[in-house]
């Protein structure tokens, strides 16, 4: 059976079965109880009439004259439901009281007293007991029939089932109630919710006059569409950025074959338009490459497979890939990375690689650029520090998002694209860590953190204090 849509009628309905039960459970015991206090009531009235047979016995009646008086033990009993016996030593009847006519029940005997069923009726109560009188040995029996018994218990059971199922569509009722006045709150943050849309990112959720539950709802809520709206105006940001870099080399190749159309060209003219469309095409190229290899990156189910790394035979590769370009501006590449890292290869060495090429790019001439490894919290911290122009705060925020131009002198054409800051970044968040950028007077550190792997043994390394 399928549960009930509304959340207000599943709660009502628990709260309706939360009461049956306990009201039947509630029932179970009073209808036990009520039994147990009946039947020994019971047993206690028959153990009675048979203290006061036995007193008639002992004050010198004789047999014969009680038989003479059947009626007066009937009138004694006072009901057609009690029953009484005094039997001989063969079990023949020397008084008999007995309404509805059940046979005479055939007993052990029992010196001390006993209670038990009639032999031939079981919804008939017996107390018995054996004795001597003048020498002969007699037997008292006392009973009751329990009609009447059962009459009252199912009357109080047929009460309790109306009670139980009264009760349980009263807290079904008021459960109902209960639970749309309580839900209220719920139904307000529903509405709230509705009103937010992509065009009202900016709206929040109220959290402060709410019931403790909803206000921490309402926070993650907040929190979960702050993070919305960040994402959005970022991919809102890259779209336009990408399309913007796409457009420049497109325009490119556009007016350079229109005007190239205007009239006829020589062929070395020709040759010179093809080798400028070439290098446009190689530009977009990259630019595509580079995104698709960050969109690959990014994906979360991708497994990252890694390696130990040594980063100073690292660091050395880097160093003499890029001494070309760092000797023709007069720099000067130092490495002072130790350790080793769980990393990917491939991925690690990129990222350095465009953290270098940034530094090339961007430092002051005739200046050292330092590659620097610091384990700070559990984490290897990977630097590349130059000798440059301070980087205002609000750009170092900004400096790893995709396409991003801030300062102008940072906005050359370069081979990633404006995308290598970018990369750095997505390659420390596949392995778990984050990129950040460091700016003084003196100099401009950019970073990237690597969680430690068994592997790393290698104590701490000479980092920032080192620039």
């Amino acid at each position: 059976m399928r549960a009930p849509a509304s959340l207000s009628m599943r709660l009502s309905l628990l709260f309706a079965l939360v009461s049956l039960v306990l009201l039947g459970g509630l029932g179970a015991y009073l209808y036990h109880a009520l039994g147990q206090q009946i039947a020994w009531r019971d047993d206690q009235m028959l153990q009675g009439r048979l203290e006061r047979m036995e007193a008639l016995l002992d004050d010198g009646e004789s047999i014969a004259a009680l038989r003479r008086r059947p009626l007066l033990y009937a009138n004694m009993l006072g009901n057609r439901e009690s029953l009484l016996w005094m039997l001989d030593a063969h079990g023949v009847p020397l008084i008999e009281v007995n309404p509805p006519g059940l046979p005479v029940p055939e007993l052990p005997p029992a010196p001390e007293g006993r209670l038990g069923a009639h032999p031939a009726a079981e919804s008939t109560r017996l107390a018995w007991r054996t004795l001597e009188h003048d020498g002969r040995r007699l037997t008292l029996v006392a009973g009751k029939t329990l009609d009447e018994r059962e009459r009252m218990l199912a009357a109080y059971r047929l009460r309790l089932w109306l009670a139980m199922g009264a009760g349980a569509v009263l807290a079904c009722g008021l459960g109902w109630v209960v639970v749309r006045r309580g839900l209220r709150p719920v139904r307000r943050l529903a509405a709230r919710a509705r009103t937010i849309d992509v065009a009202h990112l900016h709206r929040r959720l109220e959290a402060n006059d709410e019931t403790t539950e909803l206000r921490e709802l309402s926070r993650a809520l907040n929190q979960m569409l702050a993070r919305l709206e960040e994402g959005f105006a970022q991919l809102s940001r890259f779209s336009e950025d990408l399309a913007h870099e796409m457009r420049t080399p497109l325009g490119n190749l556009l007016g350079a074959t229109q005007q190239a159309l205007q009239r006829e060209r020589t062929r070395e003219e020709y040759r010179q338009l093809l080798g400028s469309h070439v290098e446009e095409y190689e530009r977009l190229s990259r630019m595509i490459e580079t995104m698709l290899f960050l969109a690959r990156t990014e994906q979360p189910s991708r497994a990252l497979p890694r390696e130990t790394v040594d980063l100073q035979g690292l660091a050395d590769q880097l160093c003499d890939y890029f001494e070309g370009m760092a000797d023709e501006d007069g720099r000067e590449l130092m490495s002072d990375m130790q350790g080793r890292v769980r990393a990917n290869l491939d991925l690690l060495r990129r990222a350095l690689a465009n953290l270098i090429d940034n530094a090339l790019r961007h430092g002051r001439s005739g200046t050292e650029i330092h590659l620097v490894s610091r384990r700070d919290a559990g984490d290897w911290h990977l630097g590349v520090i130059n000798h440059g122009e301070p980087i205002p705060d609000a750009e170092r925020a900004r400096l790893f998002e995709r396409f991003y131009r801030g300062d102008p002198a940072r906005s050359q054409s370069v081979g990633t694209g404006g995308l290598g800051l970018a990369i750095v970044r997505s390659v420390a968040q596949l392995h778990g860590g984050e990129a950040w950028c460091e700016s003084d007077a003196a100099v401009n550190a950019f970073w990237l953190s690597l969680p430690t792997g068994d592997d790393d043994r290698v104590d701490r390394c000479p980092g920032r204090g080192q620039r």
